[in-house]
């Protein structure tokens, strides 16, 4: 989606519009990190995202791949960072070729700064000795795919304080067919909307987004404000100078004043911020809460489905999921990547699609061996294995080896009942509860356009022991609203539905639209994720020493237990599909395993 579009948006429902500024680390553990901060601040609302540009070699790379994850993964729309800065007209070729197949359909094109060791920025490609020529070569090459935006500079750039100079250049980077124009930042409300004008006089008239740096230290706020040649007011130095060695008071200050800049160039027209994170998310929530603009129960963030969306080449119109994935979506966005097409409307012959296999694409559980035990300690009996899972559902623990998130709040109607099948011994790895027709607004189980409903089946997908299976189908057979597929690590397929075709267990109905139905269950995706899901076991396991009692009882859970997935068809019934369990439990829950055998399948 364009920013021009995600702007006129903003200014037709007049709702708060936001975005955020990244730059690749220099670290590989700095890159971990920031994923998995984009990943949180996703849930703060952001319309956008962009990703600097850094000039050369490995940086350049990143930033390249950080887009692809973005789009990919976690479903951002991202605005790529591209300068002229040691930049020849392969290069830059070569780096909007990979924006266009990362899905990216935004660029922000700059003329960029002198690498450090040149004290005066010298073209490396004579067509590309200004952003004007970016933009050109972007529009001639790519028509209208991308959005292009530049820089505008309010309180002048580092090497040209010229205001009517730089506002020339302005005017002749938007008549190369810029669309947009972001700022360098600034904390002078009253110069910015002055500029503003200035900009207009000129016939400029593309939508202007400014930008803005949250305060999360007073020396960082000095030392940003100083590199930028940014005039600090004075009554912010009054407000932050007596606090400066207390961190937490110059965030506190911090934010109500630059909450004030917010307001004040809101009030004059601005319809979007872009914030300057500096990769770090405090500053930036505090500001959003100081201007009540994070998403909450009441108001909760707007999603199209009720899975993330990929935003990568091709799978914009993807609206049909198997369930199975619901807690791990970058695995299904991985093993799905190669599709020629994506489902659209209805998932169509189940035999067609091929998973990726799950060693082509790193498929497999993330972290070190250590991180994992410290994370999920060393459980040497069914008891404590299932106690992890307890401590999962109730948000004492963030992850699972099946689940890379928490736990959302759509949970919340079911968590009792989820707790208790654990603690008789039954590790429930995914779940939804029934839901009857709630609005599509509804703060928890909501997705889609205002005005329709929503509706969901009962889904429980669980572990269970040999000893117990046979009951269990048993019970699920004499009832005929109850469809089921199970299958061991090495085992075949068993099941009571009557075909291979798709079972819908999330569906919407909204005004002017078929009836969309974007989760599903079907037995060879079931297949595919069964792989993945013991894959993910063994991968745990194996984090213990060889022949200790904690590799052996995962193992031994692995090799010998049922992977089961039960649908409760009538979507009227909340607690059916639980009381199938009334009176089952795991045996020896508490016997300790010992190296090389395990308990509790005796």
């Amino acid at each position: 989606m364009h920013i021009n579009e995600m702007l006129a948006d903003a200014e037709r429902t007049g709702q708060p519009s936001f975005s955020f500024e990244y730059f690749p680390p220099k670290t590989a553990q700095g890159v971990q990190n920031l994923y998995d901060r984009m990943e949180r601040m996703y849930d703060f609302g952001p319309k956008f995202i962009d990703i600097t540009w850094g000039a050369g070699g490995r940086i350049a790379e990143l930033t390249c791949d950080m887009v692809v994850q973005a789009q990919a993964y976690f479903g951002l729309e991202t605005c790529m960072h591209l300068t002229c800065t040691d930049m020849g007209e392969e290069k830059i070729n070569d780096a909007l070729r990979r924006a266009y197949k990362a899905g990216c359909t935004n660029i922000l094109a700059l003329r960029g700064d002198p690498p450090r060791e040149k004290e005066q920025w010298v073209a490396t490609d004579g067509k590309f000795r200004y952003a004007r020529d970016l933009v050109a070569h972007i529009r001639k090459t790519y028509g209208n795919h991308f959005d292009i935006g530049v820089a505008g500079y309010p309180e002048g750039c580092d090497d040209n304080k010229d205001e009517d100079t730089l506002l020339d250049h302005l005017k002749e980077k938007v008549d190369m067919g810029a669309t947009f124009i972001v700022t360098q930042m600034f904390y002078d409300a009253d110069n910015f909307v002055r500029w503003v004008g200035k900009v207009r006089e000129r016939g400029i008239t593309i939508p202007i987004v400014p930008g803005i740096m949250p305060i999360a230290t007073y020396a960082s706020f000095l030392r940003r404000a100083n590199h930028m040649n940014c005039k600090i007011p004075e009554d912010w130095m009054t407000a932050l100078e007596p606090i400066k060695n207390d961190d937490a008071a110059v965030r506190e200050v911090g934010k109500t004043l630059v909450a004030q800049l917010c307001r004040k160039i809101m009030s004059a027209g601005i319809v979007h911020l872009h914030f300057y994170t500096m990769n770090l998310a405090q500053a930036t929530r505090m500001v959003l809460e100081e201007l009540d603009w994070m998403p909450t129960s009441t108001r909760p963030r707007k999603q199209a489905l009720p899975w993330k969306q990929s935003l990568a080449l091709g799978r914009r119109e993807e609206d049909v999921r198997p369930i199975f994935w619901r807690n791990r979506n970058k695995s299904y966005v991985s093993r799905t990547q190669d599709w020629d097409e994506f489902p659209n409307g209805r998932w169509g012959d189940s035999r067609s699609p091929a998973f990726g296999e799950l060693d082509a694409y790193g498929i497999g559980l993330t972290g070190t061996n250590e991180s994992n035990r410290k994370r999920w300690g060393e459980p040497k009996s069914v008891r404590d294995i299932a106690s992890l899972f307890v401590k999962y559902i109730e948000r004492d623990l963030p992850s699972l080896p099946w689940s890379e998130a928490p736990l959302t709040d759509e949970s919340n109607s079911i968590k009792d009942d989820l707790i208790k099948l654990n603690q008789r011994g039954f590790l429930t790895i995914n779940s939804q509860p029934a839901v009857d027709g709630v609005k599509s607004t509804h703060p928890v189980y909501g997705w889609g356009p205002p005005n329709g409903y929503v509706y969901q089946k009962a889904y429980l997908e669980l572990l269970v022991p040999p000893e117990l299976f046979p009951e269990i189908v048993r019970r699920i057979e004499a009832n005929p609203e109850m469809s089921y597929y199970a299958v061991t690590k090495s085992g075949s397929l068993s099941t009571n539905t009557p075909s291979d075709g798709p079972n819908a267990v999330t569906w919407g109905v909204f005004p002017g639209k078929e009836i969309v139905q974007p989760t599903i269950v079907e037995s060879i995706s079931f297949l595919a994720w069964k792989d993945e899901a013991f894959r993910l076991g063994m991968d745990w396991a194996h984090c213990h020493d060889a022949n200790s009692p904690s590799r052996a009882l995962i193992e031994k859970i692995m090799n010998e237990w049922y992977l089961l997935n039960i649908v409760n068809n009538d979507f009227h019934q909340t607690q059916a599909l639980f009381e199938l369990f009334d009176g089952l439990a795991v045996k020896d829950l508490d016997v300790p395993a010992t190296n090389g055998e395990s308990n509790g399948t005796h």
